[in-house]
């Protein structure tokens, strides 16, 4: 997945536009949960994930670089800001999310720490 498609990808996420984003990922892929622990599969449970997250915060997530890594994988240094539904920031940091594609789709994600070094470059492309 090129990078303007993953930043596509984010921009519907941020819309929340479930359908744009699952239809970059495989009927069966394995997705974190990172709100709650776990993991979630195939659209359906990222669908419903997602929903849920969304009726109890707001979060948003703009990629800074995407990159590929020495196995294949694709590496988004994201800067992810999210808010209660006040509208109160309560959490603005850099993840990075770490992509298995598999047919030009997305087969697994993971979330990761951003080493330090990435955290000074966080900013948001719009």
């Amino acid at each position: 997945m090129q990078d303007e498609s993953m930043k596509a990808m984010y921009a519907a996420f941020n819309a929340r536009d479930i359908d744009t984003v699952l239809a970059a990922m495989r009927p069966d892929v394995d997705w974190p949960n990172g709100m709650e622990g776990g993991r979630v599969h195939g659209h359906d449970g990222v669908r419903e994930y997602w929903t849920r997250q969304w009726s109890m915060i707001n979060p948003k997530v703009y990629p800074v670089k995407v990159s590929e890594d020495e196995l294949g994988r694709v590496v988004v240094d994201v800067h992810q800001v999210v808010r209660n539904l006040e509208g109160v920031v309560v959490l603005d940091q850099m993840v990075r999310h770490v992509y298995v594609m598999q047919g030009g789709l997305i087969k697994s994600m993971d979330i990761l720490e951003v080493p330090a070094g990435a955290q000074a470059a966080k900013h948001s492309l719009g």
